[in-house]
Order: structure tokens, then C-alpha cells, then sequence
């Protein structure tokens, strides 16, 4: 069973619609938090930036970021994307940096998009918060002395890649969802429906 030991999930952001349908979503998980407004408004242990698959932190929530920790975190990031990744680091993957910033310990990056585009019709936003999460598990039980507890995210996909707050939503919520439950693999008949009401959200 895959546990990401979070004691505290902050879905952040500045677009109202997102914020509703998240706490609709969420309801059930009374670890989550939903805030709106400035991103970098709370401190956590991470905090997470919806990138693209190289690292180029010069636009969007990515620039923001950058902006909030400094430029060493992109050329840190691109650095781990270059040995590990060839260069180009896929949507489904997510790593974690150190940030030497007092207020969110660790970085994760996650590409929510290959480059800027319209995501809208996707399950990117699903498939990079599983990462996310997956991410964090295996951070927790590599150094269980100093395990992240405490998350930032933002909407994933919402802003260049234009996906729907209600689409969003529900995707991250099937990811952060599936994470609690025991691994399984479902069957295909499984999969497929719940593929389709991704989707269709």
C-alpha cells in the first residue's frame, strides 16, 4: 500500500471556480485545504511547480516561482533533467530538489505539459499529481528522518493549458484517491470507464 504520509495537502490558487470544485472534491479528505489567493501564501515542506518537460522556468505559475526562490532552482532542476532524463523529462514523472529557502524546504517539479500548450482535453493533470504524490512516497521512505508532511499545489494544467477548473479537479482527486487506496490493477473494463469520466469531467 502506497502512503504518502502527508499530514497536510494546501491546493492554492487564484481562480475561484478551481477553488469551489476542489472543495467539493476534497470533502471527504479533511487533510486537504483549500486556499485562494497568492500561491506563496503558506508555508509547507513543498511546494510544487507544474512545469514543462525541460525545466524552463520563464513564464506562468513556473516564472512566479522562480521568481519567489531564485534562479538556482531551474538550473538545479534542468541539471537532474539532463542526467536522468536525457534532456527531456516526461509528464509522469516528477522530481524533488532541495530549495535552501526557509519557508517550503523542497521543490517538485512535475510536467503538467511536454511545452506550453493546451492541455484542455488531457489526463495530464491526473497523471502528474500521481507523480507527485508517488514522488513524495518514495522521498518519505529514502529519508524517513526528514519525510515531507506538508504540500503546495496548484491547479495543474489550468492556466497556459487551459483545462476546465471541474476537469482539474476531479482528476486530481482520482489521483490523490487511487494513491491512499492498496495498489491494484484494475480490470480493463475498470480502467476504461474511469478513463472515459476523466475525460468527460
Amino acid at each position: 500500500m502506497i502512503n504518502t504520509k502527508l499530514e497536510k495537502l494546501y491546493l492554492i490558487d487564484s481562480k475561484l471556480e478551481l477553488c469551489d470544485k476542489w472543495r467539493q472534491v476534497f470533502s471527504g479528505f479533511p487533510e486537504v485545504e483549500v486556499l485562494t489567493g497568492d500561491y506563496f501564501q503558506q508555508s509547507a515542506d513543498a511546494i510544487v511547480s507544474p512545469a514543462n518537460s525541460f525545466g524552463i522556468m520563464d513564464g506562468g505559475l513556473d516564472l512566479a516561482i522562480r521568481n519567489e526562490l531564485g534562479f538556482q532552482v531551474e538550473k538545479d532542476i534542468q541539471e537532474v533533467i539532463l542526467k536522468k532524463y536525457h534532456g527531456e523529462m516526461p509528464i509522469g514523472s516528477a522530481e524533488i530538489i532541495n530549495t535552501n529557502h526557509n519557508k517550503w524546504s523542497y521543490l517538485i517539479a512535475a510536467p503538467t505539459m511536454r511545452i506550453p500548450e493546451n492541455v484542455a482535453y488531457t489526463l495530464n493533470a491526473y497523471i502528474a499529481f500521481r507523480a507527485i504524490l508517488i514522488a513524495i512516497n518514495s522521498f518519505n521512505e529514502s529519508k524517513p528522518k526528514r519525510p515531507i508532511k506538508s504540500l503546495i499545489c496548484s491547479g495543474l494544467g489550468t492556466g497556459i493549458g487551459s483545462m476546465e477548473p471541474v476537469k482539474c479537479a476531479a482528476q486530481m482527486r482520482a489521483a490523490y484517491k487511487l494513491i491512499k487506496e492498496p495498489a491494484r490493477i484494475s480490470s480493463f473494463e475498470e480502467i476504461y470507464q474511469s478513463h472515459q469520466s476523466l475525460l468527460t469531467a
